[in-house]
């Protein structure tokens, strides 16, 4: 049942206790920090919308009437009351900002995250984090199921029943050892022959796998690959051993294409790039910990998303 319009609100009734515990309008305002003027239409306000007087004034100050002491006792229930709203509220919030779960893919826990936790500790150093590394597909299902509080996952694509946002761009290249004959095509190679070339992939399921299909299905689609392997390390390890060609985050070879164990073969005429985004539960908004580390995943992204606006997409 909705309250009667002639329940007062809570700052009348604040000030309507204070002038009784204070005796004087006057130095209720100044408690609350508004004008005398002010603090008086309230109390006037206050009495027509109860259709009684609350207050007898007079040149030594006010007193309140025999209802307006029923009123302010009442009153005073109600402002206590909201006070323990107001503690239990803030004590639910200090609960929630103590502590961050993240969700995210291999490529942007083992690569991304850390440089944005540091970011974050500085912002919020009581801010316990936790953070598991899965594949996208897992990602969204953690966020999903309320087990993380915000997710990072690759993919062309937003996860169904998330909200998200692009923080970064990456780029899957494809490498090789030196010794590989691909290492020595100065012109690079076909999506074509990439398509029919048995690779060493990541695992259905994993963002880096879904670009990859998806850029490939124009032409013909992937080939069974030579390997299905869900650690980066064990992708990188196999390229380097001159296993095959495997496709990968450019992230996660940049100290090996610099050092020079392993070759990025040129993909002609192929999109390989992918946004990375951060998701959170359909019609809610990151808050705390949450909010503040995307923001700042944002500023200290090392692939910054060209272009990115605040707004969710």
């Amino acid at each position: 049942m909705p309250l009667s319009h002639r329940v007062p609100d809570l700052a009348a009734l604040e000030l309507l206790l204070a002038v009784v515990r204070l005796g004087s309008v006057g130095r209720a305002a100044v408690e609350l920090g508004v004008t005398q003027p002010a603090a008086s239409a309230r109390i006037r306000s206050m009495e027509r919308q109860l259709g009684m007087a609350l207050l007898e004034r007079s040149p030594r100050g006010s007193r309140p009437t025999e209802a307006g002491a029923l009123v302010a006792e009442w009153a005073q229930q109600v402002v206590d009351a909201a006070h323990a709203l107001d503690a239990g509220v803030g004590a639910l919030r200090e609960g929630r900002d103590a502590r961050l779960r993240l969700a995210a893919s291999l490529t942007v826990a083992e690569y991304l995250v850390p440089g944005w936790l540091v970011a974050l500790q500085e912002a919020r150093p009581d801010t316990a984090v936790t953070l598991r590394a899965a594949n996208s597909t897992a990602v969204a299902e953690l966020v999903r199921a309320g087990e993380a509080d915000l997710g990072f996952v690759e993919g062309t694509r937003k996860p169904s029943g998330l909200s998200g946002a692009v923080v970064a761009t990456d780029r899957l290249v494809v490498v090789v050892a030196p010794g590989h004959p691909w290492a020595r095509r100065r012109s690079g190679i076909t999506p074509e022959e990439l398509a029919t070339t048995p690779l060493i992939l990541r695992e259905e399921g994993s963002g880096t796998r879904e670009v990859l299909d998806r850029a490939l299905a124009a032409h013909g689609g992937a080939a069974p690959p030579m390997f299905q392997l869900a650690s980066t390390t064990a992708l990188k390890g196999s390229a380097v051993s001159g296993a095959g060609p495997v496709v990968v985050s450019e992230l996660a070879v940049a100290d090996e294409l610099a050092r020079g164990r392993l070759v990025d073969v040129p993909v002609r005429e192929l999109d390989l790039s992918r946004p990375l985004r951060a998701v959170w539960p359909a019609g809610t908004r990151p808050a705390g910990p949450a909010r503040d580390l995307l923001s700042l995943c944002r500023g200290t992204s090392s692939t910054p998303a060209a272009g990115s606006a605040p707004n969710p997409v």
